[in-house]
């Protein structure tokens, strides 16, 4: 039913989580999970960078150990990064204290104070203990990138009737690329030529 994106009812069904962001004006918000990547990552950065566009990347703390130099190369375009667990673990099937541990693994390598659940799944229990530390950030629109026969035109359509405050997701990963090139330069130029302006989740007027 909710497929591309969700009903702001949401937010009230589960207030733990930002679903949208607060804002004034037309902004919107695009956000980049499971990286860096050394090829991938570059290729989204230099996209944005055609808009003068910021944007939030939720990064896989094993990633940023294998991949210090394009972790920093993120920081150094004046992106946000948040936290993604260290193994990209689901928190449904893991163990409170195991889940913890790695949240915190990670954070010894992504200094931020955002947190998004891998899958976007996690336990009320782990939700209310890392909410002491974390903005828990999901999302309004998911562009489903990451499936191998996804209809672009599709998902082009509902992601185009997104409004301001919306948060995006995509992935800066390998079973996400070929999507993504379609995806993220369409989605840059439509929002850019309709007066929108694009914020890290940092930069929320």
């Amino acid at each position: 039913m909710f497929k591309y994106s969700f009903p702001q009812f949401i937010k009230y069904i589960a207030p733990a989580y930002t679903w949208w962001a607060k804002t004034k004006g037309k902004n919107l918000y695009f956000t980049f999970d499971d990286g860096p990547h050394p090829q991938i990552t570059p290729w989204v950065l230099n996209e944005l960078a055609k808009y003068n566009a910021k944007a939030s990347f939720f990064c896989v703390g094993e990633n940023v150990a294998k991949f210090p130099e394009t972790y920093q190369l993120i920081l150094q375009q004046g992106h946000t990064v948040g936290n993604h667990s260290y193994n990209h673990l689901k928190g449904w099937i893991t163990s409170n204290e195991l889940y913890f541990e790695n949240v915190q693994k990670a954070a010894t390598l992504i200094k931020s104070k955002l947190f998004r659940p891998p899958y976007g799944k996690m336990k009320p229990s782990q939700a209310k203990y890392l909410k002491k530390e974390y903005e828990l950030i999901m999302w309004s629109h998911l562009s489903r990138d990451y499936e191998p026969n996804l209809a672009i035109e599709e998902s082009l359509n509902a992601l185009k009737k997104a409004g301001p405050g919306a948060i995006f997701v995509f992935h800066d990963s390998e079973k996400s690329f070929s999507n993504l090139q379609l995806l993220l330069p369409e989605l840059l130029s439509y929002f850019h030529n309709r007066g929108f302006l694009f914020h890290s989740l940092e930069q929320r007027p």
